[in-house]
């Protein structure tokens, strides 16, 4: 488990599957945010909750088709099906893999694109505390879109159409808790809800990326 960890890791890095381009999405989004809606530092501290975690939840999005495509096409997929590891287990390392790739990154660079977010202080420190507790959610529930759709020619789009409704909830109390956060004001209903769904994913949506693997290797 822990080398094909390391293997996903190493051809997400070398074959550009979300690192570097996840980032440099992310910083557009931030940069370009302010030239849209103008430089007031009390509008952009307003939408700086909502803008970040949209920001970081098209990054994320951006590279999901990568998850299982390569690993299809070279035949890779047919030999880890049949494996003596659980399938289950094949795409939990693999979402793990996207989140260390894509998701880690962007929490660790978020503060950074607060501050041209003009993001109230006390909202720096629920930022990170979201993100990290949201974005292992975006990963296994972009996981499982994979799943879905691996084998279909161009199923980008298609991949996105069915993963954008299942963000929603994420990116709904993601970005209210960084919002209360900033505010002053209680954030634990919310958080834990962002905790909620990202523990339900992780139980659940393996075994059902799994089963959809296991239906389009027929």
């Amino acid at each position: 488990m822990i080398a094909l960890l390391l293997r996903d890791i190493r051809l997400a890095v070398r074959a550009g599957g979300g690192f570097g381009f996840g980032l440099a999405f992310f910083l557009l989004v931030t940069v370009m945010v302010p030239f849209g809606v103008g430089p007031e530092p009390a509008t952009l501290a307003k939408i700086a909750p909502g803008i970040l975690w949209v920001g970081a939840l098209l990054s994320c999005l951006l590279s999901l088709d990568r998850i299982f495509a390569l690993d299809f096409e070279d035949g890779s997929l047919d030999l880890l099906a049949t494996a003596p590891i659980p399938l289950e287990g094949v795409v939990a390392i693999k979402a793990l893999a996207h989140w260390l790739v894509t998701g880690l990154p962007l929490v660790l660079v978020s503060p950074v694109l607060g501050v041209l977010m003009n993001l109230p202080g006390p909202g720096y420190g629920w930022l990170v505390a979201s993100l990290l507790a949201g974005t292992p959610a975006l990963s296994v529930i972009g996981a499982f879109g994979a799943a879905l759709t691996v084998g279909l020619k161009r199923g980008g789009l298609l991949l996105s159409l069915l993963v954008l409704p299942m963000y929603v909830p994420t990116l709904i109390f993601g970005a209210e808790v960084v919002k209360r956060g900033a505010m002053g004001l209680a954030t634990g209903t919310p958080m834990a809800l962002l905790a909620g769904i990202t523990a339900g994913a992780v139980a659940l949506l393996p075994f059902a990326a799994a089963a959809a693997i296991r239906v389009n290797l027929r």
